[in-house]
């Protein structure tokens, strides 16, 4: 599948950002996680991060997705843009006595507008009731339908996954859920959690990139960690046509965890990157996008400090 600066993968491309559907896979060995606890960190003041869902419950996510791809081919440029508003939800159907949960990650309702080039822009709302634009087809008949079932520990890894429909495409950290650290952590402590992303090269052979997600725990505030994101690409790539496939999928942004409920509240990563000789020494791509995702509904707290 091309993706969006690629042009006839747009639709597609917007596809798999709404869906997010992508995680570590369950037969990939656990993530190993390494934690940087400040020395002068008194040992009262340490969380510890967990997921706490319940068994029967749903939670909702409202998610906003703005992206627009510019590229110059031989001279010749081209931009193209997506912002989608969408709607997911998470059914949780068990709860085990060890604390794994599994739910159902589907996406219940959206709204997209896509333009490339000099093209008028092209808008559907699912909640319209009108027969969606043909880029949009796959969209609308994935919609309020399992795209996965997953089962995760409390510390969010995967144990178990059931692929329905969708997209296996990662967009940023690569999963549904945070790799929390797997002790308890102090303000100013960081953890890394490793990941692999896999793209062509020129010769059309599959290259394995090793990237890793840095986390750090900013601040706590009644109940709520504020955690920075970013990921460090550790395989050297040489060739700008693999860097130009894996953008999409690398992050930057801030978190914040309800440490009581257990769950995250909201999340903002942003990119900004330019890719030079994609395609040709003449060539030129600039990817400029954010994704910012709030609870819905989300169950009472109370404070815990």
């Amino acid at each position: 599948m091309k993706t969006a600066w690629f042009g006839t993968g747009l639709g597609m491309a917007v596809w798999s950002m709404v869906a997010a559907a992508a995680a570590i896979r369950a037969d990939e060995p656990v993530s190993v996680l390494t934690t940087d606890v400040p020395e002068a960190a008194d040992a009262g003041d340490v969380y510890l991060l967990r997921y706490r869902l319940s068994a029967d419950e749903s939670i909702r996510y409202e998610v906003t997705q703005v992206a627009k791809t510019k590229t110059r081919i031989r001279g010749a440029e081209d931009t193209a843009q997506v912002h989608t508003v969408s709607e997911k939800l998470w059914r949780v159907t068990a709860v085990a006595d060890d604390g794994k949960m599994t739910f159902d990650h589907s996406v219940d309702s959206v709204e997209m507008m896509q333009q490339t080039g000099g093209n008028e822009e092209i808008r559907w709302s699912s909640r319209s009731g009108e027969v969606p634009p043909i880029i949009f087809e796959t969209v609308a008949d994935q919609l309020q339908k399992p795209l996965v079932t997953v089962t995760v520990n409390p510390r969010g890894q995967e144990t178990a996954r059931q692929q329905h429909a969708g997209t296996d495409m990662q967009l940023g950290m690569g999963g549904l859920t945070l790799a929390l650290p797997e002790e308890s952590i102090a303000v100013g402590s960081s953890w890394s959690v490793p990941r692999e992303i896999k793209a062509r090269d020129e010769a059309g052979q599959i290259k394995v990139i090793k990237v890793r997600e840095t986390y750090r725990l900013e601040k706590v505030q009644t109940g709520v960690a504020t955690l920075q994101v970013r990921t460090e690409i550790l395989t050297p790539i040489e060739q700008a046509s693999v860097k130009a496939q894996i953008v999409q999928q690398l992050s930057n942004g801030s978190i914040r965890f309800d440490i009581d409920a257990g769950r995250v509240l909201s999340k903002e990563l942003d990119w900004d990157e330019t890719v030079v000789g994609f395609q040709g020494d003449n060539s030129l791509m600039e990817y400029r996008a954010r994704i910012t995702e709030r609870l819905v509904e989300g169950p009472a707290r109370t404070a815990k400090r």
